[in-house]
């Protein structure tokens, strides 16, 4: 005689479909990996039956995360952009790097999305100016230092920036490859010291479904002029962040949430007769860790 199997179980309204997803994910055999399943489904099934989303408004949504992948591409990485636009990037930053006490200039920022590995390598006191770009030119210089306050020597500084009318070299034909772009060691005092020109804000890229949210929300789309850092070590983790300039008039309004008090950096100028100059000053106090570089954004 066959022994009658257990009917199967079928949602019958909107609050019991999530139970039933629930136990599919929790079939998963690693434990962090379920955990977060489960977490998000919870969440995404929670916040359809508070706004109670209509069947036009997932079509959007769905539209939306089509979309950012669709853009994404050699210039540009739209998906990085939107969990920017979101706080989500900054959000992870701070979660992972708390501060210490006294080492505010440890302070972790955005990665963004216009890193790519295998920068020139540089030598100190070198220009990361690779093709014709006019700005103030400027001297950027700093120590680099350990959990203990010890100066590290050669430690990697890797920088990038966009140029003065606000495009990544990857982004901009007129520029070389690699233009504002390179990687310096530091000296037995744990110095490293670089030439560039001044940054500039620049819009985040706008022409892209991240763009219409923007355009929606009656948000611009305008970072602050900022300078990007990777500061590496083994033995240590790496430490990925931007330095803002102290005089941009969008600090307080990054579209991507990105300025906090420590990142904001003094930019000085100098004039003597008809050339300006500029200068910043900047040391990093890396933490104990393992050494592991970020996945390149863009190729």
């Amino acid at each position: 005689m066959n022994t009658p199997s257990t009917p199967p179980i079928f949602p019958t309204t909107p609050d019991t479909i999530l139970p039933l997803v629930l136990e599919v994910m929790a079939r998963t055999p690693d434990p962090r990996l379920r955990q977060l399943l489960c977490a998000l489904s919870t969440h995404l099934h929670q916040f359809v039956i508070e706004q109670q989303v209509t069947e036009r408004e997932f079509e959007q949504a769905v539209k939306f995360l089509t979309g950012i992948g669709q853009e994404t591409g050699e210039t540009k990485n739209e998906v990085i952009l939107a969990f920017d636009l979101f706080g989500v990037s900054t959000l992870v930053a701070m979660l992972n790097n708390p501060p210490g006490h006294d080492r505010e200039s440890s302070t972790a920022g955005l990665l963004g999305p216009f890193w790519r590995d295998r920068a020139p390598v540089c030598q100190p006191g070198d220009s990361i100016v690779r093709s014709s770009t006019p700005g103030i030119p400027m001297e950027v210089r700093g120590v680099v230092y350990d959990a203990d306050g010890q100066p590290v020597a050669n430690a990697k500084v890797d920088v990038w920036q966009a140029s003065p009318v606000g495009l990544y070299e990857n982004q901009d034909p007129t520029q070389a490859d690699m233009n504002l772009r390179g990687v310096f060691t530091t000296d037995a005092q744990g110095g490293y010291f670089m030439r560039t020109v001044c940054p500039s804000g620049y819009p985040v890229p706008t022409d892209g479904p991240c763009g219409e949210l923007l355009a929606a929300q009656l948000r611009h789309p305008n970072r602050p002029a900022h300078l990007h850092f990777m500061v590496s070590s083994p033995g240590h983790k790496v430490l990925i962040t931007q330095v803002f300039a102290d005089n941009d008039a969008n600090l307080t309004s990054d579209p991507v949430f990105g300025v906090t008090a420590p990142l904001v950096g003094h930019f000085t100028q100098h004039t003597d007769g008809d050339t300006t100059t500029a200068q910043l000053t900047q040391d990093f106090h890396l933490v104990r860790g393992e050494l592991v570089y970020p996945h390149p954004p863009i190729p």
